[in-house]
């Protein structure tokens, strides 16, 4: 048997890494989630206001309240058709909403609102399986196809590991040569005699399997102020804090081949991943009737990025069960801090009621996630006078370009109606569209010479189609109790590559895509107070 092996930890050149761009797209979304009413209508009551969850679309709906309240909501998750995976659950509890609002009267028909909510923006929990051939194409051979392109240059470090150090004289490897590349070059593409000899090889891959369970969240907490004039002019702002929890564990494994196409074992790469950190924002919004006489109205909503700051850690094993290679197994573990900018989202919504008995509202937003700025901490420390602690960035700009060719802008579309047959039951249903984020010819990038590049630790990716869901829920009032339930199904397709095949040794190595779909059920249920 061969040995095994704790690989140690590569010398980078910069302070502090950044993440690449399929890593920092599942950051920058949300989902469609708050109350049960607000679900159950699509999102679509930015300009109809008067619900706790517009304080992060449109603050300036939180003006509409004319007296104070109290909710908190508690739903249930399920993926549809998931398969087993690592002891994932498929199904899983879920703690959405709990906010109130004070509303002030300081008018006849002015008030002035102080609101507080949080709700889960994000819910990471999901399980993504694919399998296909690889027609000759693996994932070591890419990082063989690196080295042989000349993205670094091979050399023993003072520890006898193999490093794809920056050029022959540099003392530090490149920044294109990654956490899995470390370990397929120690594990399995070289071997080393005893006069220090090195001799290189890759395999072709025959078939793959990939699995990934994935989960946490992101929580919002906003503060919001608001309030109306005359019953016809609505504003608002909302100060948001967000707080990351996402957690990951995938497994890829291949079955390799000599040259003569007879199989020769198999190797497999797991990979534990946590991401935490905070970030802030800032919302504002106004919303007008413009005509005294008609209940229309008019909605405009601004959000700036969020600014976060993140820290990544990883810890990732190779298991190498091929005829191959000088390791059975070995494991790199990584930590890194790095900051992230999300794009300005923009929103315009209408809204009108018929009577007392029903109420229409439609709302459409757009941000430009080809705007993602990634940024590398490049000074941090500890300012003993404040009691505070300080960081300096700068954007990272290769991976800004990757991103602004491989993500693109979103419009985000919600239609929603509520029907009262009786003053104490609503009726609610809804529709919510939101564009592709990730451009059709979207690929991870392996030879951008960003920091992120060293600190990667999977390869695949998936190149995820607009999403479509759909709602409908009803609401009871009971003097000053309320409850509501609220469903959604949501339903995105997408197709999967297990890494990217550009450096592909053989002839013709080419990956077809796996097509993957993500279909969920959300059940919910909010209870009111009213003040």
């Amino acid at each position: 048997m061969r040995r095994n092996l704790l690989f140690a930890a590569l010398t980078v050149a910069m302070t502090a890494g950044a993440q690449e761009t399929y890593d920092n797209a599942i950051l920058a979304t949300r989902d469609l989630n708050g109350t049960a009413r607000y679900v159950g209508m699509g999102g679509a009551m930015d300009a109809l206001g008067a619900d706790l969850s517009v304080i992060s679309s449109n603050p300036a709906g939180i003006g509409l309240f004319r007296s104070s309240q109290a909710r908190v909501t508690f739903g249930m998750m399920s993926q549809q058709d998931a398969p087993d995976f690592a002891g994932a659950s498929k199904s899983h509890a879920s703690f959405d909403q709990a906010g109130f609002v004070y509303s002030m009267r300081t008018g006849r028909q002015s008030f002035v609102n102080f609101a507080f909510n949080y709700h889960k923006s994000r819910d990471f929990n999901q399980i993504l399986t694919a399998a296909g051939k690889l027609g000759g194409a693996s994932q070591n051979q890419l990082s063989y196809g690196k080295y042989a392109n000349g993205l670094f240059d091979m050399g023993v470090s003072n520890d006898g590991d193999l490093i794809g150090y920056q050029n022959a004289t540099s003392d530090y490897a490149s920044n294109m040569y990654n956490q899995v590349d470390y370990l397929y070059w120690n594990a399995l593409l070289a071997e080393i005699d005893d006069q220090g000899n090195i001799s290189m090889g890759y395999n072709p891959g025959e078939s793959y399997s990939f699995g990934k369970n994935s989960n946490g969240y992101i929580g919002d907490y906003d503060l919001n102020i608001s309030g109306n004039f005359n019953d016809r002019f609505y504003w608002g702002l909302t100060v948001g804090i967000h707080d990351v929890h996402y957690n990951g564990y995938t497994e890829y494994a291949e079955n390799l081949l000599a040259a003569d196409n007879q199989g020769v074992g198999s190797v497999t790469l797991t990979d534990d991943r946590s991401i935490t950190g905070t970030g802030f924002d800032i919302k504002a919004g106004v919303i007008v009737r413009p005509v005294e006489e008609s209940p229309f109205r008019i909605g405009l909503s601004v959000a700036t990025p969020t600014w976060y700051e993140l820290t990544s850690s990883n810890y990732t094993k190779i298991y190498n069960n091929s005829e191959f290679g000088m390791y059975d197994d070995g494991s790199l573990s990584e930590s890194f801090k790095f900051k992230l900018n999300t794009p300005w989202t923009f929103g315009l919504s209408l809204g009108t009621t018929v009577g007392d008995y029903l109420a229409l509202g439609a709302v459409y937003e757009y941000a430009d996630y080809g705007s993602l700025d990634t940024r590398i901490i490049t000074d941090y420390g500890y300012d003993y006078w404040d009691d505070t602690y300080w960081s300096d960035s700068e954007s990272d700009r290769a991976m800004n370009s990757h991103t602004k060719k491989t993500l693109e802008g979103v419009s985000t579309l919600k239609l929603g109606v509520e029907y009262r047959p009786d003053p104490t039951i609503a009726v609610r249903f809804g529709y919510n569209y939101v564009s592709p984020m990730y451009k059709e010819k979207g690929s991870r990038n392996v030879d951008v010479d960003s920091p992120y590049a060293y600190y990667a630790s999977t390869t695949d990716y998936t190149n995820w189609e607009a999403t479509n869901r759909i709602t409908c829920g009803v609401g009871f009032t009971m003097d000053k109790f309320t409850m509501d339930l609220g469903y959604q199904y949501t339903v995105q397709d997408g197709k999967f590559y297990p890494f990217n095949d550009t450096y592909m040794m053989e002839a013709g190595a080419r990956v077809a895509p796996a097509k993957v779909s993500d279909k969920r059920h959300q059940v919910m249920m909010t209870l009111g107070y009213n003040f």
